[in-house]
């Protein structure tokens, strides 16, 4: 049986961790056992010649020393330490000494731990959540870590605050049922079941309701965490609300542009239609007798004059019309169809206009400002039905980039906007959305068209402006009009007496062109009359050839759009080899081909349909006085009927 001593001799040699005896005052080496010798590299005899402090990174020595010696006579102690091996290598150990008596003099018995690892992790932890506090309070999107399940907010990072409104302290600690952040909470249950399935869920759209009770749209990225062991959420949420409204924008664009090209050509079809109408109905006015058929004919022309200015008002919304830009003060248009509002608003309802000081001239057609205000006035007045205020306001304003309007961006610069606002019955966002679709109206059956607002909106769009509303059910609504302030200044045109020019005959020759028969017929019926000698043509082709067996024809008036050769490329051809020829476009709408052939430029002559007579006649004088005086100075003609 060992004797103690042995015992203690067999169980300090064969502890797996450096041990070693120094003595308490020299601090030599008294005993190491073999995993010293193993962990070090020195032998046994060269650590039995040597002292504590020498193993010490000699850095550090002095104060080390001083440190030994008081802990080796003060009783157990652990101390942190940084040694050198034998092969110079620097380890990390912690040395934990414990005051005994060797071999009969004072000594400390030490346990050594190598912690040159562990501290490697720590500083590898430490640093890794130093960067991940870093990404996480610093980054631009929206973080937070919140308990499962019942959601309680640990951290969150200043972007969220920002979305959500709320300071740290007011979130920090609370659930997420306490602020209501979650609009539908419903959307965090199916998150969370994602994450019990796969640990982490794909993005989830929901809606976050802000701590001034608005709403942000966001998509959330959600991935399970565990903190302390406490089971957790680590929450990416990004802010989708502009990036919605931009897309709920651009489907409204796309849907109104669809609508408006297919509202253009039926337009187009239909005036041509409708021009063969009345024009037949004035040729037979003019030839019969009777009073009872007078009558009837003048009926005939009425209802087509009524289905012309439906169409008129579709080409509005299409932005297909040919407008007659002016420079005008919004002010003074206002001032000058003030009785007529009143008049068309009734006794009930107070009509207040408030005038902007110095108001900058705008660029616009002067009816069809007075048309989108008089459709404006309109609607207002219908919302009203027991009375009400209609208040017009104008005011210059600054518009930049960052402007959203329900179409898009605006283009920066200085504006002129006029605000319509009624105390009616207002709108909600279902109607709202809607609006400027033609043919959608909320109005009784038989009590509205439905083209007021998308005439608006097809007349404001096509003068380069924008157009925004606001309306709440029961709060009235408010639509707002900016469009470009011109640099020129504005001069009050003069009031010159409209007399009634007459017709005078002619006895030109004039190339029409037209793919439409009839009203090519009734085109050619109406020139006739007056003394006009007409070439008829159905299309580019034949009418290249008639003007070259033909060297004396004065006029072409030509159709703008048809088939292969359009009647800009149709100009084109036959004034290379007759430059002095005159040209009348005529369509029953304005297509983006005359822009991009230049043709309503200096010195062209554009005819609406459907025309009068009257009108024909007039646009043929004026196209032939134009090629007698020079022909690059007449004005631009839009005969309308």
């Amino acid at each position: 049986m060992l004797q103690s001593g042995e015992q203690y001799r067999l169980l300090f040699a064969s502890i797996p961790r450096p041990m070693w005896v120094a003595d308490a005052e020299s601090l030599k080496f008294l005993a190491v056992n073999d995993a010293a010798i193993l962990h070090y590299g020195y032998s046994r005899d060269e650590f039995e010649s040597m002292s504590t402090p020498e193993v010490i990174c000699q850095e550090a020595s002095p104060v080390a020393v001083a440190d030994l010696r008081g802990s080796s006579q003060t009783g157990c102690a652990t101390k942190l330490l940084k040694h050198r091996k034998r092969d110079g290598v620097v380890i990390d150990v912690e040395v934990v000494g414990r005051p005994i008596v060797f071999e009969g003099r004072p000594a400390e018995i030490a346990l050594v731990t190598d912690v040159t690892h562990r501290k490697l992790a720590d500083a590898r932890l430490q640093a890794s959540e130093k960067k991940f506090a870093k990404a996480f309070y610093l980054s631009p999107l929206a973080l937070s870590i919140a308990t499962l399940p019942e959601g309680r907010v640990l951290d969150a990072n200043g972007a969220l605050f920002k979305i959500l409104g709320y300071d740290p302290e007011q979130m920090i600690g609370k659930t997420i049922h306490e602020l209501g952040i979650w609009t539908f909470p419903k959307d965090r249950e199916r998150m969370l079941q994602s994450l019990g399935e796969e640990d982490r869920s794909i993005g989830l759209e929901t809606v976050f309701t802000t701590r001034s009770g608005d709403t942000k749209t966001v998509l959330v990225f959600s991935e399970a965490i565990e903190l302390d062991g406490v089971p957790c959420v680590l929450s990416v949420s990004h802010d989708v609300t502009e990036r919605k409204e931009l897309e709920q924008q651009l489907r409204q664009a796309q849907r109104m542009d669809a609508v408006g090209r297919l509202a253009g050509g039926v337009a187009h079809d239909f005036n041509n239609m409708l021009g063969v109408i009345r024009g037949y109905s004035e040729l037979l006015r003019g030839r019969v007798c009777d009073e009872v058929a007078q009558e009837q004919i003048e009926e005939i022309k009425k209802a087509s004059d009524r289905a012309a200015s439906l169409t008129r008002q579709l080409l509005a919304f299409s932005r297909r019309q040919v407008l007659q830009p002016a420079s005008l003060d919004l002010n003074e248009r206002i001032s000058q169809i003030s009785k007529m509002l009143r008049r068309l608003i009734g006794d009930d309802v107070q009509l207040i206009v408030r005038p902007g000081d110095s108001l900058a001239a705008i660029e616009a057609d002067p009816g069809q400002i007075d048309q989108v205000i008089l459709n404006l006035a309109v609607n207002a007045r219908d919302a009203m039905p027991n009375g009400g205020k209609l208040l017009l306001e104008t005011s210059n304003i600054r518009l930049d980039d960052s402007s959203l309007f329900q179409q898009r961006a605006v283009k920066p610069g200085s504006y002129v906007m006029l605000a319509i606002s009624d105390t009616g019955c207002g709108m909600d966002p279902e109607t709202l959305s809607h609006i400027f679709e033609p043919f959608f109206t909320t109005k009784e059956h038989g009590k509205g068209t439905g083209l007021g607002l998308s005439t608006v909106h097809g007349i404001v769009t096509q003068s380069e402006g924008y157009i925004w509303v606001a309306s709440q059910p029961g709060q009235g609504s408010t639509f707002k009009i900016c469009l470009p302030a011109s640099r020129k200044k504005h001069v009050r045109a003069r009031q010159e007496a409209n007399e009634p020019r007459e017709v005078a005959r002619g006895s030109a020759t004039i190339l029409l062109v037209e793919d439409e028969e009839s009203m090519r017929k009734l085109t050619r019926h109406l020139l006739e009359g007056p003394g006009y000698r007409v070439l008829e043509a159905c299309d580019g082709a034949e009418a290249i050839e008639l003007a070259r067996q033909n060297s004396d024809i004065q006029l072409l008036l030509t159709d703008v759009v048809m088939p292969r050769l359009s009647g800009p490329g149709l100009a084109e051809r036959i004034k290379a080899t007759n430059p002095q020829i005159a040209v009348i476009y005529m369509s029953g709408y304005t297509d983006e081909l005359l822009v991009r052939h230049g043709a309503l430029g200096q010195g062209i002559t554009f005819l609406e349909k459907p025309f009068t007579q009257d009108s024909l006649i007039n646009a043929v004088q004026t196209a032939l006085a134009g090629t007698h005086t020079g022909g690059d100075d007449r004005a631009r003609a839009t005969a309308k009927s």
